[in-house]
C-alpha cells in the first residue's frame, strides 16, 4: 500500500477534528473533535514507522511507540477533559462554551445594558 492513502486519510480526518474544535459550541464535542484529531496524527506516526521500516534494516518501530503514547495522553485529556465539563455543568447548568465564555467576562446575556462603563465598573466591584 502507498504511504499517499493514509495521509490523506489523517489529512481529512485532521482537518474534520479541526473544523469541530472551531465549529462546535458544545465541550463535549470539542473534545471529541480534539480525539479525533489525536487519531490523524496517531495514523501518521503508524504510517510513517511502517514507510521508514521498509527501508532501514534495522526497525526500532519508533511511531508506534510514539502512538501508544499519544494514545495514554489522550486517555488522560479526556479523563481530566469530562471532569472538568461535569463540574462546570453542575455549576452553570450548560455546556455551552460561547455562553461559558460570556458569564466569565462577565456579560450577562439577559440583563439590560446600561451603557455606563462607570456603573459597570461600581458593579463589578461591589
Amino acid at each position: 500500500m502507498h504511504l499517499a492513502y493514509p495521509v490523506v486519510l489523517s489529512a481529512l480526518l485532521f482537518c474534520t477534528g479541526l473544523y469541530g474544535v472551531l465549529a462546535r459550541r458544545n465541550a463535549i464535542l470539542v473534545l471529541m473533535s480534539v480525539e479525533l484529531m489525536l487519531n490523524a496524527v496517531n495514523l501518521n506516526l503508524v504510517a510513517f514507522d511502517v514507510w521508514l521500516s521498509k527501508a532501514a534494516a534495522e526497525t526500532l518501530h519508533s511511531g508506534q511507540a510514539l502512538a501508544l503514547f499519544t494514545i495514554a495522553i489522550a486517555a488522560a485529556e479526556i479523563g481530566i477533559g469530562l471532569a472538568i465539563v461535569l463540574a462546570v455543568y453542575r455549576n452553570r447548568g450548560t455546556s455551552d462554551i460561547d455562553r461559558l465564555r460570556d458569564t466569565a467576562e462577565g456579560h450577562e446575556s439577559d440583563g439590560p445594558d446600561s451603557g455606563d462603563p462607570a456603573a459597570e465598573k461600581a458593579e463589578a466591584t461591589a
